[in-house]
């Protein structure tokens, strides 16, 4: 059974931001006023003129857990945080639990997220049941796979808020045990190390024994290691990556580790993955003054945010004399099989280091991100900057790992910048699917299409 109270201040919530969409004009482009956000396609100054925010005040809770059915109601705007918080009590978690806290239900659902269970699991919207949408033309709508709205049911995910928002998410859960056991494993060869990574995912099993997560992180073409994770009972000890220790590190020092489930799901979270070394965080002195709630992805993305506004490292390069900085923040998959062509490649073109590498396996067919049903593909994250050659323009990095990525039979998530011709953007995230629904539901255009929104940066 809904709890009630919580039901009725949804819908109280439901009823307020259909009347503040309803109130911004014809010729404004909503935008959804959110706490946080974990994009990466920076607007320029002036570029959102027509733009109109969108507020989302009292979406961000969890309805209701209920331990016997296995499933969760979400508000939109609920973060993971927040819903494994509510979830673990009851010895759950949700399926797939992107590794950032403060990225929202809503936002993996629209967008992509994924993680070390995605090689069993698939992608967060996979275990989604229903999902309750403010659409473009303005109707609140319920879809699920099986009722009549099943076309925007299966749209949704990579539409990045260009056919709806999402208001209320009903998602399933499965059962976890208090600790995980960690096994890192060296390798010094790509080959064999994603060969390794294949044959294990395919048979989710490593000398005998079940695995329940698998990613891994390259950290050059002769040090690579895959982490296994396996639930547990008990545990012989716990680490603990939230103060002066970092996780990433560990993987390349220790054989065995142990974690609390929770600090296992957010052990990426407390250094932003590896990134916060560029504010300095993995320095001993500043890493032993700064707030443990300090360090968190939200703050690191809010400190780019402020770069991003006034040029503070741009300005530093100039004076410093060293060519420009191209950002190269993307995240990206191609078939596992392809994996160490793809490493090969950036390691030479771009040579970024660490690489995150996780696998994963789509269950069913997602038409605006058409990976192939059922094969296994390996996403590979990296976060940073790179010097631009002398002569080349920003982007020119991007747009050799767009080219790579598409050679090699992969696509590359949106959350962060894309120069794609719109001619290719359309053929690569399957145009002749996305504008009937697009035409169904937002007729009047009043959302920003995927192109303008992710290529063009509207």
């Amino acid at each position: 059974m809904r709890d009630t109270g919580q039901m009725l201040a949804h819908q109280r919530a439901v009823e307020q931001i259909k009347e503040s969409y309803a109130a911004i004009p014809d010729d404004s482009a909503p935008r959804l006023s959110k706490a946080t956000t974990n994009l990466f396609r920076f607007r320029e100054a002036g570029g959102g003129s027509r733009a109109a925010k969108l507020s989302a005040r009292d979406l961000d809770q969890v309805i209701q857990v209920d331990p016997v059915a296995r499933t969760a109601e979400v508000q939109g705007m609920t973060t993971y945080e927040n819903l494994v918080d509510a979830t673990l009590p009851h010895g759950l978690m949700p399926y797939v639990v992107p590794q950032l806290k403060t990225i929202t239900l809503g936002g993996a659902v629209t967008g992509l997220g994924i993680e070390s269970t995605s090689f069993r699991d698939g992608l967060p919207h996979e275990s989604v049941e229903e999902l309750e949408i403010l659409t473009g033309d303005g109707r609140i709508i319920v879809a699920r796979e099986d009722n009549e709205h099943a076309d925007l049911f299966r749209a949704f995910p990579n539409s990045y808020g260009t056919l709806g928002y999402a208001l209320r998410i009903r998602i399933k859960l499965k059962p976890v045990s208090p600790y995980v056991k960690l096994t890192h494993i060296p390798f010094n060869d790509a080959d064999k190390c994603l060969l390794a990574m294949r044959e294990i995912c395919e048979s989710r099993e490593h000398e005998g024994e079940p695995v329940d997560f698998v990613d891994g992180v390259f950290f050059g073409p002769g040090e690579l290691y895959i982490t296994l994770g396996r639930f547990a009972d008990r545990a012989p000890y716990v680490s603990d990556y939230t103060g002066m220790r970092i996780y990433y590190r560990s993987i390349q020092t220790r054989t065995r580790d142990w974690l609390t489930v929770r600090d296992y799901l957010w052990r990426w979270d407390t250094d932003w993955f590896w990134c916060s070394r560029a504010f300095g965080v993995q320095r001993p002195l500043v890493r032993s003054l700064m707030p443990r709630r300090w360090m968190r992805s939200d703050v690191y993305r809010r400190l780019v945010g402020l770069d991003r506004k006034y040029g503070l490292l741009a300005r530093y390069d100039r004076w410093r004399g060293n060519p420009p900085q191209e950002s190269v923040i993307q995240d990206i998959e191609v078939p596992i099989e392809r994996g160490a062509e793809f490493l090969d490649f950036f390691h030479k073109k771009v040579g970024m280091t660490p690489v995150w590498m996780c696998p994963l396996k789509a269950s069913g067919d997602w038409p605006l991100y058409p990976l192939e049903q059922g094969r296994l593909y390996l996403n590979f994250g990296f976060w940073g900057t790179v010097p631009l050659p002398r002569g080349q323009f920003d982007g020119y990095h991007n747009r050799l790992i767009e080219n790579a990525v598409h050679d090699l039979d992969g696509h590359k998530s949106l959350y962060s910048t894309s120069f794609y011709p719109r001619d290719e953007f359309w053929r690569l995230y399957n145009g002749d699917a996305y504008w009937p629904v697009k035409r169904a539901y937002d007729p009047g255009g009043r959302l920003l299409d995927l192109y303008d929104k992710c290529v063009r940066g509207r």
